[in-house]
């Protein structure tokens, strides 16, 4: 029998970036998930702050050089990898010297969030989906771990969904406790239309917040994760609404397991 596909799209992985529950999840997650018989693809945005020479970071030019379009702008799609040789695990990046190129991952020196924090999370999705794309490699599931992947399940659902590569994916989405602050720019919603999404889709967002983007995700996503012990009690509430496969919180000990049996229970 084939072995189940996972893409892994996480916003932060150690060795990275600094170690947070979110970043050694997306560490330790796939080389779990990899150990109990999958096959994975994991990646990150290259933020500024990444180290490329210490972490041995290097272009793969097969699979760059295409252009994104957002808001009338097109912007170069650059991919790097990096090897993690202890797991056996390739990381891949996704790179553009307009969103990544900056010392910093989401806010700058003095803790502001960035203005253009909404395009940067069209172009990470984006950029991942094309990617995975130009890899030929179809996932079983696509594992989205924060909300600067939040667009992936929207894309994936209704820009790809006729795909051949996406078109039979399971999407899992991880919510954490660690929302942004800022409202985003009032044309949000115009600037990550694809071909596929409509207004309709997008309802769910009645303000272009951290809030409603976390529900837009879930409304887009075939199960739903709590990684974070405690996480914003309006989307707790969201979550339960929504009637989505939902799986509780898990410590360190126990969350690679339980989320293996998870896609499993959605790949039935």
């Amino acid at each position: 029998m084939e072995k189940a596909k996972v893409l892994f799209i996480s916003q932060e992985i150690t060795p990275y970036l600094p170690e947070t529950e979110m970043s050694k999840i997306g560490r330790y997650l796939p080389q779990g998930i990899q150990e109990l018989g999958k096959e994975i693809r994991t990646f990150m945005p290259r933020f500024g702050c990444i180290n490329e020479r210490r972490n041995q970071l290097h272009e793969v030019i097969r699979l760059s050089g295409m252009n994104l379009i957002i808001d009338d702008t097109d912007h170069p799609l650059i991919i790097k990898v990096a090897s993690i040789q202890a797991a056996r695990m390739q990381v891949y990046f996704i790179d553009n010297e307009d969103y990544f190129q900056r010392k910093a991952t989401l806010v700058d020196a003095e803790g502001n969030e960035f203005e253009d924090n909404d395009e940067r999370t069209i172009f990470f999705a984006r950029g991942v989906l094309e990617t995975t794309k130009k890899l030929r490699w179809a996932p079983d599931v696509v594992h989205c771990n924060g909300w600067f992947t939040a667009l992936a399940p929207l894309y994936i659902k209704k820009a790809m969904n006729e795909d051949p590569h996406f078109a039979n994916s399971k999407v899992v989405y991880t919510v954490y406790d660690n929302d942004f602050n800022k409202q985003w720019s009032e044309n949000f919603k115009e600037k990550l239309k694809l071909d596929g999404v409509e207004d309709s889709d997008l309802e769910v967002m009645a303000a272009n917040d951290y809030v409603n983007l976390t529900k837009l995700a879930i409304s887009m996503s075939d199960g739903v994760i709590q990684g974070s012990e405690t996480i914003n009690p309006e989307i707790s509430e969201f979550i339960k609404q929504s009637g989505k496969p939902f799986l509780g919180y898990h410590d360190e000990e126990s969350y690679v397991g339980a989320y293996n049996g998870f896609y499993d229970s959605l790949l039935d």
